[in-house]
């Protein structure tokens, strides 16, 4: 019950963040903020600029647990 309460505020909050976001941009610069850009709790929450990781192939696996080479040996 307090997760679905936290929740309620977070949704409150991140649009009213969101809102601020858009009113005080550049059009031509940005795109539009939306409240899941802010939303603790919001699955694929990605802010702009965050990394993501690198995908690698089944080489790779392979190699660290198969061979049991560490990952920058050749």
């Amino acid at each position: 019950m307090a997760d679905a309460a936290s929740r309620d505020r977070w949704n409150h909050t991140a649009s009213l963040l969101a809102l601020l976001t858009n009113c005080h941009r550049d059009p031509k610069k940005a795109r539009a903020a939306r409240p899941r850009d802010f939303h603790p709790h919001a699955k694929g929450n990605r802010r702009r600029g965050a990394e993501r990781k690198p995908r690698v192939g089944v080489e790779v696996l392979k190699q660290v647990f198969v061979d049991r080479r560490p990952l920058d040996a050749h």
